[in-house]
């Protein structure tokens, strides 16, 4: 396998994390693309993305964007007993939801209060979205209340997409210690095992 990758990119980490919690990372090649170059919108990498996004994974012939579909492809792929993505249809929508939300909310709030913090990226707008973390947060703390993990009684795809842009946003000046269930989530996924770190910035 070959990831192609921005080291910095919680995107990107959350198919590091779980190529590492499914014991796959050793056995990936890791292709660093710099997009403060703009490596990404080359001719060559728009061939492998024609949005010029990361991560892209090449598994065998296969060639697969997009970091949640990533996700769904290496569970479905390389774990057999369904942990990571339960095949019955009440879960895979409850699951399906969190994706959703990891590609939404959480890239337009903790995403983006930390690229502007740590990146000067000015062209978003940092009251917004200090809002809708702070929104979002509120409400996914809310839900975890009495839960381990945020769909069913074990660890998903659902908590591996939405871990890295949660936990990377301190380096955005938010910090967690308010949304305690939250925090103690976070705290479970970094127990997993074989649990990769999300780098900090600076």
């Amino acid at each position: 396998m070959k990831l192609h990758r921005f080291a910095f990119s919680g995107h990107a980490h959350r198919v590091e994390l779980f190529l590492s919690l499914l014991g796959k990372k050793d056995g990936c090649e890791l292709v660093d693309v710099d997009l403060l170059k703009g490596e990404h919108k080359t001719p060559a990498f728009l061939k492998r993305n024609v949005f010029g996004e990361v991560p892209v994974l090449e598994d065998g012939e296969a060639v697969i964007c997009d970091s949640n579909a990533i996700l769904v492809w290496l569970a479905l792929r390389y774990d057999p007993q369904k942990r990571w993505y339960p095949q019955d249809p009440q879960t895979i929508a409850e699951v399906q939801r969190w994706l959703a939300v990891a590609s939404g909310r959480l890239v337009f709030g903790p995403n983006h209060v930390r690229i502007i913090k740590a990146f000067g990226m000015n062209q978003y707008n940092y009251p917004q979205a200090d809002t809708v973390t702070k929104d979002t947060f509120t409400s996914m703390n809310n839900h975890l209340e009495g839960r381990e993990w945020l769909v069913g009684s074990s660890a998903t795809i659902a908590d591996v997409s939405c871990y890295s842009h949660i936990a990377g946003s301190a380096d955005g000046g938010i910090h967690l210690s308010i949304w305690q269930h939250l925090q103690a989530w976070l705290k479970r996924v970094e127990g997993l095992s074989g649990f990769l770190p999300y780098p900090r910035v600076g």
